[in-house]
């Protein structure tokens, strides 16, 4: 089953200067894992979402994406390796200055020799894709907070990613709007076969979308449980993962 492995992490630590938050994380997440990366507030949740995407290096350690080990890739080689990665921001982080379309044609414009026209063909597919057509000429400010995740997710998708990671998807959001987000994750894994790496605290989108987890215990520095939500729920292999599943509840 090795060519279903996506991403493979090993000795991973989390680290700001002396300060260690985590360390020697390992964790595999297969081609089209739903996987969540769960735990109380501080735990280096976002964090070690950075550290596989490029943006923050881990002191120990590395990572590979799909058998390629990205820590130790040249420049260049890490580039292409990202090129296979999308980013869906906690505030959506769409450019305020410029319309849905602008900011989803925009990585396109960049690592892409596609024709204007191509382009623009393309923006309203990931428009249409995310729930947003026809709202190619509106700007960020004219839209609802759902209506932005969903734009940045459109953005996320410009480049066709193999590997989607989402920090705090439904964060701001109202239970409909959070829902309908999870549909759309649920869909795309589904339709698009993307995997996805979600960063999240919610449990209703925990149980709604998750195949896969881990869950990080700032106590012990490392991972205290991992697989599927909804079987660690119904088999917690201690009190403190039934205790987050269930907001607070004791177990038995």
């Amino acid at each position: 089953m090795e060519n279903l492995l996506q991403i493979k992490a090993e000795n991973i630590t989390i680290a700001y200067g002396d300060f260690v938050l985590m360390k020697n994380l390992n964790f595999e997440i297969k081609k089209q894992d739903i996987f969540i990366i769960m735990g109380g507030s501080g735990c280096g949740k976002s964090s070690l979402l950075r550290i596989l995407t490029g943006l923050h290096s881990s002191p120990t350690g590395r990572f590979f994406i799909d058998g390629i080990d990205y820590v130790h890739s040249t420049p260049l080689q890490q580039k292409e390796l990202m090129k296979k990665c999308g980013i869906l921001y906690q505030s959506g982080a769409l450019f305020s200055s410029m319309t849905l379309g602008e900011n989803i044609a925009l990585p396109l414009q960049q690592y892409t020799d596609y024709s204007p026209k191509l382009i623009k063909e393309l923006v309203e597919l990931k428009l249409a894709l995310v729930g947003l057509k026809g709202f190619a000429d509106f700007y960020p400010s004219e839209i609802s907070g759902g209506m932005a995740k969903r734009a940045g997710l459109a953005r996320a998708l410009a480049l066709d990613p193999e590997i989607l990671y989402c920090d705090e998807p439904s964060a701001g959001l109202d239970p409909i709007s959070s829902k309908l987000l999870d549909d759309l994750i649920l869909d795309l894994n589904q339709s698009l076969g993307t995997t996805f790496v979600i960063v999240t605290h919610e449990l209703a989108s925990i149980f709604a979308v998750g195949s896969n987890s881990i869950f990080l215990d700032t106590e012990s520095k490392s991972i205290l449980a991992r697989g599927n939500p909804k079987e660690l729920l119904n088999n917690p292999p201690n009190e403190k993962i039934y205790e987050f599943l269930t907001r607070g509840k004791k177990h038995g």
